[in-house]
């Protein structure tokens, strides 16, 4: 498929590509709270919802790079980035995520896939769909999965989770230096309102368009979709290159800034049109598609 020397060059890791890519998020969400900060309306307000929920999105993407020991050269800084810059404070424990999602990989669409219960309900109904985007926009996933398990802790009818403990840790943390300088709002209305609303969806939205209505084929070129995203699409709905996930899958072991460029390569080499790699053109035909039964 590819030269050594081809090849070297497609997978060859950068030494701080990754950290500066974890910057890169928390600068976005910093410059977006700041301006809704210093702003304060339905606009600017609105804006830092979608901004900072998608880069927290970005955050859970960089921690999957993490995962795969992608996001630094060396593993103590790999997994120091991805565990306490990424992973919890999107409420993941990178050591946990690691173990579920090696397992993924390995038999991905596969009946012992821990995901396949995010692809397998899909396609539904267009209405089935609409009320599963009215959840996540209301609030009301956010609540099922991040508020019901301390809830059902409480009367002992579940056991929380380490990374249960770090999320709520780093949300109290986060609320007190908030309120400590007068802007508790702030907290609520730009960190914990786009995790409950515009995070769930776009969530959502990366979990569908990675392997929803894929067959259970267990070819590697048939178990993951990329998807086509235009500027406006990387910047809310698909950071960080998450929309090759058919390239991923053919190559877990290449950092995510480095997919555009294996597609490129299998696109120009013609191994993408022999071996039909998935390709959806846009997030609107994906969505289509998933509520089309």
């Amino acid at each position: 498929m590819f030269g050594e020397t081809e090849w070297q060059a497609l997978s060859a890791r950068q030494p701080w590509r990754g950290v500066l890519l974890v910057a890169h998020a928390w600068l976005v969400i910093g410059l977006a709270a700041a301006l809704a900060i210093a702003v304060p309306n339905v606009l600017t307000i609105t804006l830092a919802v979608l901004v900072i929920g998608s880069r927290q999105l970005g955050l859970a993407i960089l921690m999957h790079d993490a995962a795969h020991g992608m996001l630094a050269t060396r593993t103590r800084r790999n997994d120091l980035l991805g565990q306490w810059f990424c992973a919890v404070p999107t409420g993941i424990d990178l050591a946990e995520y690691r173990q579920y999602h090696l397992r993924h990989h390995a038999y991905a669409q596969q009946d012992e896939d821990p995901d396949l219960v995010l692809s397998a309900p899909f396609p539904v109904t267009r209405a089935s769909l609409t009320r599963k985007v009215l959840r996540d926009l209301t609030g009301l996933t956010f609540l099922k999965l991040r508020v019901l398990p301390f809830v059902l802790a409480l009367f002992g009818r579940y056991r929380l989770r380490r990374s249960d403990y770090l999320l709520l840790g780093f949300n109290v943390a986060l609320a007190l230096v908030a309120w400590s300088v007068g802007l508790l709002w702030a907290y609520a209305l730009l960190w914990l309102a786009p995790a409950a609303t515009w995070n769930m969806l776009v969530t959502r939205i990366r979990n569908i368009a990675e392997h929803a209505c894929m067959t259970n084929d267990p070819d590697p070129w048939r178990v993951a979709r990329t998807t086509q995203a235009n500027w406006l699409a990387r910047a809310l709905i698909a950071p960080y290159y998450v929309n090759y996930h058919a390239e991923h899958h053919l190559f877990m072991s290449v950092p995510c800034y480095r997919l555009p460029a294996i597609h490129r390569a299998l696109v120009a080499s013609g191994d993408a049109a022999s071996n039909a790699l998935p390709v959806t053109p846009g997030y609107a035909a994906m969505l289509q598609e998933a509520g089309s039964a």
